[in-house]
């Protein structure tokens, strides 16, 4: 029986699907004017454990990801979504490229980290850009239901006409995060935009009273004037297109929690008149280091960070197993390097194997108990590594261990990472060799120096010299 904790409800719940054996869910995907962070991956590596463990459990999965090209401001870094610049815009300019070319290049960059990370595909991978028909519609019916207004700068949803605003977060928290300087033209602080102008009260470029440089790359016409959609009116558009409007999960990071998420559950229950979605589970935040990650401080680290200094992305995959999902995470290189070294021994030692039989019983009930534990992903682990060091004959493990990693995404039969060695210090770690057969040391440890200095460290086991990336802690 699989159990939940629902961000709803704030409280741990058996799931219960609407429709057995199917299962709806949807994931906020990313915003595509950038390349995604290892914070941002924590969320979809999540979304992908439980995706992974509805499956393990015989549930039929309709799986829908988002991708944002369009609607999402700068306001929302400090508490305010309807104002500053549109990050595909920005980046655009910032680029020297159009808001469509910095959708697909980034769109493009990050299906393939999530491949990179073993990431379930979505059965539906849906761009805003691709429907604004839909966001249109959508915005229609709430302006006939009397929950929209209009000011100079776009369409507005009335939050004081819908009582249970909020219900997903504290009140308080959105009140708070909103900016001093909101829109006055708002009824309410609370109150967000479902569609943005171009210019003021929708009109058109206007070569005499406008700038050539503020035009937008991305605007359509509507039934109010030439603009954009808002940010949260895409997710509840395509939500509803693909999943129906009562769907079972909804997944995301904790910073959806306090606006985008409510907003959707505002805007999309006004409409129909009854629950939007049953289940809503969120990721915590990481840390770096101990401390926010953000551009300006310069650990906002990327996969291909990650790769490039030699890590294998299962790494990071696993290192994210190893605390619980709602718990909040302190991302370090030295973590990242355990994790990759626990993962190559688990692959070396499965390695070992025979060839997969029936398997052990005891220890698929203990995983499986687990993971329908609001995905315990950690005692998860430590199940799998008691059956790895237990007695059982090793085809009954093997087999136990393909079973669990149908959940766990790592890839275990595979062989472990390596890391790629340039020409020129393999050429050193030859001549090193070399010297220490013929014992002439002092010479083989100033090679090694050298090495160490291209950013490689050498380690001598048992006759065997091992090869490992420093970290730049260690350089």
């Amino acid at each position: 029986m699989l159990k939940l904790f629902n961000s709803l409800t704030r409280k741990i719940e058996e799931f219960k699907p609407i429709s057995p054996p199917q299962v709806g869910m949807y994931t906020c995907g990313p915003t595509v004017y950038d390349f995604a962070h290892i914070g941002n991956f924590r969320t979809y590596i999540t979304a992908d454990i439980l995706h992974r463990t509805l499956l393990h459990n015989r549930y039929k999965v309709k799986f829908v990801m988002n991708i944002t090209d369009v609607g999402h401001l700068t306001g929302d870094n400090v508490g305010d979504a309807d104002t500053g610049e549109d990050r595909m815009e920005k980046s655009a300019k910032k680029q020297g490229k159009s808001a469509w070319d910095i959708a697909k290049f980034y769109t493009d960059a990050f299906l393939k980290d999530y491949r990179q990370l073993n990431l379930l595909a979505p059965s539906v991978l849906c761009r805003a850009t691709d429907h604004i028909k839909e966001q249109i519609v959508f915005v229609q019916e709430l302006e006939k239901k009397g929950f929209t207004y209009k000011t100079s700068d776009g369409i507005y949803f009335d939050t004081s006409k819908f009582p249970d605003y909020g219900k997903l977060s504290n009140l308080d928290d959105i009140q708070e995060g909103a900016r001093v300087e909101a829109n006055p033209e708002k009824k309410n602080l609370r109150d967000f935009a479902l569609w943005k102008f171009t210019y003021p009260n929708g009109r058109s470029f206007n070569s005499a009273q406008d700038d050539n440089a503020s035009r937008r790359q991305m605007e359509w016409e509507s039934p109010w004037g030439i603009g954009f959609p808002g940010w949260h009116i895409e997710c509840s558009a395509m939500s509803v297109k693909y999943l129906g409007d009562n769907f079972d999960i909804h997944a995301g990071g904790m910073d959806l929690a306090s606006t985008h998420h409510p907003n959707e559950i505002a805007q999309t229950e006004a409409i129909t008149g009854r629950q939007f979605v049953k289940h809503w589970v969120h990721a915590a935040f990481i840390l770096v280091d101990g401390k926010r990650m953000s551009k300006s401080m310069g650990n906002n680290y990327t996969l291909s960070d990650l790769t490039e200094k030699g890590f294998d992305p299962a790494a990071l995959r696993y290192l994210y197993l190893q605390t619980h999902y709602r718990k909040e995470l302190n991302f370090t290189f030295d973590a990242l390097e355990a994790s990759q070294n626990a993962l190559t021994k688990l692959k070396e030692e499965i390695a070992t194997f025979k060839k997969p039989r029936i398997g052990c019983a005891e220890y698929e009930e203990r995983f499986l108990e687990a993971i329908n534990d609001d995905l315990n992903m950690p005692q998860a682990l430590a199940v799998l590594w008691e059956l790895i060091k237990s007695d059982y004959p090793t085809g009954a493990k093997a087999e136990s261990v393909a079973r669990m990693d149908e959940v766990f995404g790592l890839n275990l039969f595979e062989a472990a990472h390596t890391v790629e060695i340039p020409e020129t210090v393999q050429k050193l770690i030859q001549e090193r060799e070399q010297l220490r057969r013929e014992k002439r040391f002092h010479l083989a440890d100033g090679l090694r120096h050298k090495i160490r200095k291209m950013g490689f460290d050498l380690r001598d086991e048992n006759k065997k010299t091992i090869v490992s990336r420093l970290l730049p802690s260690d350089k």
